[in-house]
């Protein structure tokens, strides 16, 4: 072997030193990127768990509320006990919907949901398409009480600029 043949392989062998260092190094730093990225979601995830926690706390309050609100309402049905039994089934039933807001965690209630939506896929999208379409009307007739007080505002603001026009003297009408 000459001396120029083995300063090539030299050079052969530190490029590709080199270059496993090199990829070393990126997926040393790809690990920790997946590692940090890792943290971050687990984080994230355990802050909006412990949100939702709280606030579902609330909600079993607002719940358990109307609950009360619906048992004090069947005073007025004491002569009709049929509607007064129906009403405290309905306020019982929401009283165990409040408890079982407060004892369950919010994993619990996604589970729950991903088992329902995985057993009855159909209904589930039934229940969207609904709640969609509500939504739609919703919106739709709120833009148009909205468009309609817009117009009748403007309208009762352009007779009032005519009835104080109405009012004044006019220039140049002398007595």
């Amino acid at each position: 072997m000459g001396v120029g043949q083995q300063n090539t392989n030299r050079q052969q062998d530190n490029g590709n030193e080199d270059w496993d260092a090199l990829k070393g190094d990126v997926g040393d730093i790809a690990g920790v990127a997946v590692e940090r990225s890792r943290h971050f979601i687990d984080s994230a995830r355990e802050q909006a768990t412990d949100y939702v926690d709280r606030r579902k706390d609330d909600v079993a309050q607002s719940v358990a509320d109307f609950a009360t609100s619906l048992r004090e309402s069947t005073h007025s049905f004491d002569e009709r006990p049929n509607i007064r039994a129906v009403v405290d089934t309905a306020a019982e039933g929401l009283e165990q919907l409040a408890d079982s807001i407060r004892d369950r965690t919010f994993a619990d209630f996604f589970n729950e949901f991903e088992d329902v939506v995985r057993r009855r896929p159909a209904t589930v999208a039934a229940v969207s398409v609904a709640v969609g379409f509500l939504a739609a009307r919703f919106i739709k007739s709120t833009a148009e009480d909205l468009r309609y007080d817009s117009v009748h505002a403007g309208q009762a603001q352009s007779r009032q600029t005519r009835a104080r026009q109405a009012q004044r003297p006019r220039a140049g009408t002398g007595a």
